[in-house]
């Protein structure tokens, strides 16, 4: 099995045609992802991705969600904390902080989760009804 660092990714996703270099990238990566090895994609890779996406290539929502989709799909790519990062995309789906709802996910075994960010973040969750409830600490 061989383990994926975010530029792999985002070499295998984004074509940044104007570049030789992410262009030798991309073919290397594009290779690698097709050759049917076992990989893996941590879920440290799978929050900077979407911060690369997001940030710096300006990627809306609704085609972050279909990269990600695509990635989820591949079944000879295995992604830690599958379940937790299904729930985040369909936070992120649903106007939440891609990286609030990661964090969101991974506390489904707490009655609440404590966080200062009431407007973004509690307010939203708790309108869609989300569990655990946001706890804003007083």
């Amino acid at each position: 099995m061989i383990g994926l660092d975010t530029n792999v990714l985002a070499r295998y996703y984004i074509h940044d045609e104007d570049d030789k270099e992410a262009n030798k990238q991309q073919l290397a990566a594009k290779r690698l992802f097709e050759s049917g090895q076992s990989l893996k994609v941590s879920k440290t890779v799978i929050l900077e991705f979407e911060w690369i996406l997001r940030g710096f290539y300006q990627f809306n929502p609704e085609d972050i969600i279909a990269v990600f989709q695509n990635l989820l799909s591949q079944p000879h790519i295995s992604v830690e904390s599958q379940q937790e990062i299904e729930q985040a995309i369909s936070g992120l789906a649903d106007g939440l902080d891609f990286a609030d709802a990661l964090h969101h996910a991974h506390y489904q075994d707490c009655e609440a989760m404590a966080s200062f960010d009431d407007r973004k973040f509690a307010r939203r969750v708790k309108r869609l009804g989300l569990a655990p409830r946001i706890t804003v600490p007083k």
